[in-house]
């Protein structure tokens, strides 16, 4: 029967009882598939992870300006980390990091959330945050 219309016999579930198998075009078939593929990657949005990087010391208009960074990041679907790096002595006094990255939560909570509180790493405090929904 495929033959005489010019189509192929395509086996579609051939763990079924008995076979299924239907009369299509499978050049056309395969054709559209791909084409579905490529419609859903085009719909697809990848969120990228960008990075600010600060110290305990950063002082009040570098912070600010920073936070204005976070939150055209985030505005644009992107989540952001808050990387806060102790230098030298500066790790015995993590209280002023904490509250650096307290600031950042606080300043950037009508826009944010918090995905990952701030934790330490090595000789670094960070946070990760995303964009509220």
């Amino acid at each position: 029967m495929a033959e005489s219309q010019q189509l192929d016999l395509v086996e579609v579930s051939p763990t079924a009882v008995p076979p299924v198998c239907r009369i299509m075009d499978y050049g056309k078939f395969k054709y559209q598939q791909s084409k579905k593929l490529q419609e859903a990657k085009k719909k697809q949005v990848q969120v990228q992870l960008k990075e600010v990087k600060l110290r305990p010391k950063t002082d009040e208009h570098d912070m600010l300006f920073k936070i204005k960074h976070v939150r055209r990041f985030l505005e644009e679907g992107n989540k952001a980390k808050i990387t806060l790096v102790f230098r030298g002595r500066e790790i015995t006094h993590m209280e002023y990091g904490q509250k650096a990255l307290d600031r950042f939560a606080q300043d950037l909570e009508d826009v944010a959330v918090i995905e990952v509180k701030p934790k330490m790493e090595g000789r670094s405090m960070f946070m990760i945050v995303a964009p509220k929904k």
